[in-house]
């Protein structure tokens, strides 16, 4: 009874064109701020980079400083050795010679003051020294915390979005070797689909067998509700000829696009807010439009993944 109810539905959109000028326009302003909000997650990833890079600049000179630092610690305890052992040698001599003449003391007594004042000089460059060395030392393991930090929330993010390429590779593999690929790249997935697994020459209506492909897709983001869903229409770039009910490649894009967006929100588990359809006309073609090849492989459905930017935009916005 639903399959027959929701074909009944499927031939009265396309009687009506498949989506009124309003719901249209709001698909268009959801596309507007999903390209946005792609932007922004794309710009976030690019900035959290850009942080690990300059943390991992300034941890190498931090360790550059540090080593510094260590030897001329090293530098002043030999010094300070040296002083140390000259006064004991000059104290021992001035022992020795104070039964000798009150000249020979004056001249020790002289002697020995001046190494103090090294020596108590060696001490407190030696302190200072050591203090800096403290100081470079907690920067360090400031930075390598953050190094790390970056590095982590990095590979959370990618590792997720590799299970839900995953969990999707695994939901579709009967679909393998029909028009359907799944790759993930700039930390989202991609999931296109070709015409010929989805729809008619000319045709915005979703057969049986591309029906089949979306629900299981479907079902995968049903159990990830905090994926953003992008989904948008392609063509090649033969303009459309047909019988006036639409207008052009681009019209025809954005309606199989609105098609597969209707076939998600048929799963109560995807947030229809996180739903996006967009039409592309042959704008951004994948392959060359001067062979049937190229044209095929430009004639798809590309449904872009990408994940929330909360944690991001939190660890972007710490000191």
């Amino acid at each position: 009874m639903i399959k027959k109810t929701a074909l009944t539905l499927l031939t009265l959109v396309v009687l009506t064109s498949c989506v009124s000028p309003k719901v249209y326009k709001e698909l268009e302003a959801k596309y507007a701020e999903l390209k946005k909000e792609n932007r922004k997650v794309t710009d976030a990833n690019d900035i959290l980079l850009q942080q690990k890079t300059i943390a991992e600049n300034e941890l190498k000179q931090l360790k550059s400083a540090y080593d510094e630092a260590v030897a001329q610690r090293d530098q002043l305890q030999s010094d300070y050795d040296s002083t140390k052992s000259n006064y004991d040698n000059l104290k021992n001599s001035y022992d020795a010679l104070e039964k000798n003449s009150s000249a020979s003391i004056a001249a020790n007594s002289q002697k020995n003051r001046e190494l103090l004042a090294q020596l108590e000089a060696k001490e407190q460059a030696l302190s200072a020294e050591n203090a800096r060395l403290e100081k470079l030392k907690s920067e360090l393991e400031e930075r390598s915390n953050r190094v790390a930090e970056l590095e982590s929330v990095i590979a959370a993010k990618d590792a997720a979005m590799t299970t839900l390429k995953d969990a999707i590779s695994k939901a579709l593999t009967d679909f393998e070797g029909k028009g359907l690929t799944v790759e993930q790249r700039d930390g989202k997935v991609y999931v296109s689909m070709e015409n010929k697994l989805l729809f008619s020459s000319g045709s915005w209506a979703v057969g049986s067998e591309g029906r089949r492909a979306v629900k299981q897709l479907g079902a995968v983001l049903g159990d990830n509700p905090d994926i953003a869903v992008l989904i948008e229409g392609h063509t090649d770039n033969v303009p459309y000829k047909g019988n006036g009910v639409l207008t052009s490649n681009w019209d025809l894009s954005t309606k199989r696009a609105t098609s597969i967006v209707n076939i998600l929100r048929e799963n109560a588990d995807i947030n229809a807010e996180n739903l996006t359809a967009a039409g592309r006309g042959e704008y951004a073609p994948v392959a060359s439009n001067e062979t049937a090849e190229g044209r095929a492989k430009n004639r798809r459905i590309e449904v872009i993944l990408t994940p929330k930017l909360d944690e991001l935009s939190k660890l972007l916005n710490e000191n």
